[in-house]
């Protein structure tokens, strides 16, 4: 699998601390409030001031980069955590932190360049990661052999444009449409 996608963190042990809660703090406020969510409520979430936010973030496109880079990389470490697992249940493991990521990524997706190499480098990391997981849940004959890698993520992407009651509801729904791709025997 290609490595993630690099960040510039911080070198001192305290200023990574911040870094990375300013990130947690990001992601969670788009998910919650879209792009729109305002850089002083990221800062109070992190518990940093928003110097502290402007310091490691000078734009706000940075901050969205950041979050961006960050999903992908966390999505790369669930394929590596989930690849010991049998096929089938390494592929929903995965498929499950995907809908977190495109959580993360519809609320943000308008303002990231999607021509920009970052973007491009994200999507390879992302297909590396799930792809081999896909594969193996396919050859294993727990997925169906007419669909592709690219179908199914669709589907659970699709997935989360829909307004769901709570997170029980939305792991059902998820649960019913893996139940579309699994093979039948």
């Amino acid at each position: 699998m290609d490595g993630p996608v690099t960040l510039r963190r911080p070198q001192r042990a305290d200023a990574r601390r911040n870094y990375d809660a300013l990130i947690a703090a990001a992601r969670d406020a788009f998910a919650e409030k879209g792009a729109d969510a305002s850089l002083e409520d990221i800062a109070k979430r992190a518990g940093v001031g928003i110097g502290t936010l402007y310091r490691n973030f000078p734009a706000r496109q940075d901050l969205f980069e950041a979050v961006y880079v960050e999903e992908i990389n966390q999505l790369a470490a669930a394929a590596e955590a989930a690849a010991s697992l049998p096929p089938w249940e390494a592929l929903r493991v995965w498929l499950q932190r995907f809908v977190a990521y495109a959580v993360t990524k519809r609320a943000i997706i308008d303002l990231l360049n999607r021509d920009s190499e970052m973007f491009r480098s994200c999507r390879v990391v992302m297909y590396a990661a799930g792809e081999p997981l896909f594969a193996r849940a396919q050859q294993s004959g727990e997925v169906r052999a007419d669909a592709s890698f690219d179908d199914v993520l669709r589907l659970v992407s699709g997935l989360t444009s829909a307004a769901f009651v709570d997170d029980a509801q939305r792991d059902r729904v998820l649960h019913f449409a893996l139940d579309g791709i699994r093979a039948t025997g």
